[in-house]
C-alpha cells in the first residue's frame, strides 16, 4: 500500500492506515453512526493499547479483555463493546480465510472488481454499502483497480465524487463529503 492517506487528520493514524492493510479494513467497519476520522482513527488506538497492531494478536486476544481494551475511555467508538467484538470477528475470519494477509482480498488470483466486491462483502460486518465505498478507497486513493472496479464500486467509484470517506484527501475534501451526506440525509427525510 504505497500511497499516503489522509482520512483522520492524525499524521500517526494515517500513517498505520496507509501501511496495514487490516487496520484500513477495520477502520472502515467502525464507519458508522460516528464521524469518518474518530472510525478511521479507532485502529491508532487499539495499537497504543496493544503495542502494535497485529490482525493475529487481535484475533487471539481473549475476546472479553479486547472488548475491555475498546471500551476504555477513549473508546474505539460510540458502541465500543459491539464494535470491538466485531474487529475481532474480523481479524479471525482474515486469519482463518486468508493466512492474516489482508491484502488477499484484492491480490489473489487477479480478481476483477466484482470478485473484490464479493469478497469484502463476505467480511463479518461488511454490507453491501461498505463494501462498495472500501472498494472506491482503494481504487480511488491506493491505485488498487482491478477491470471493472469503479462498476463494482457504483456512485462511490464515480471519478470526482465526494459520497465518502473515499474522497477524503485532505481537509477540504472532508468537508465536501460532510455536505454531501448532510444534503443526501435531508433528501432521504423529505423522499
Amino acid at each position: 500500500m504505497p500511497n499516503k492517506l489522509r482520512l483522520t487528520g492524525d499524521a500517526e493514524s494515517d500513517k498505520l492506515l496507509s501501511e496495514d492493510p487490516f487496520a484500513l479494513l477495520t477502520g472502515m467497519l467502525l464507519d458508522q453512526q460516528i464521524s469518518m476520522e474518530i472510525a478511521f482513527a479507532g485502529p491508532r488506538k487499539i495499537a497504543d493499547r496493544m503495542g502494535g497492531f497485529s490482525v493475529a494478536k487481535i484475533a487471539e486476544a481473549d475476546l472479553d479483555e479486547f472488548v475491555e481494551l475498546c471500551v476504555t475511555k477513549p473508546a474505539i467508538h460510540r458502541y465500543g463493546g459491539s464494535m470491538a467484538r466485531r474487529v475481532h470477528a474480523l481479524a479471525g475470519y482474515i486469519m482463518d480465510t486468508y493466512g492474516g494477509r489482508t491484502e488477499v482480498i484484492w491480490t489473489e488470483g487477479d480478481p476483477d472488481g466484482a470478485e473484490v466486491l464479493r469478497r469484502l462483502k463476505a467480511l463479518p460486518g461488511y454490507g453491501d454499502q461498505k463494501a462498495r465505498i472500501f472498494l472506491a478507497l482503494l481504487g480511488k486513493q491506493l491505485g488498487v483497480q482491478p477491470t471493472g472496479w469503479r462498476q463494482a464500486a457504483g456512485a462511490y467509484g464515480e471519478e470526482g465524487s465526494r459520497r465518502s470517506i473515499a474522497d477524503v484527501t485532505d481537509a477540504q475534501t472532508l468537508a465536501e463529503v460532510r455536505t454531501f451526506k448532510k444534503a443526501a440525509k435531508a433528501a432521504a427525510k423529505q423522499g
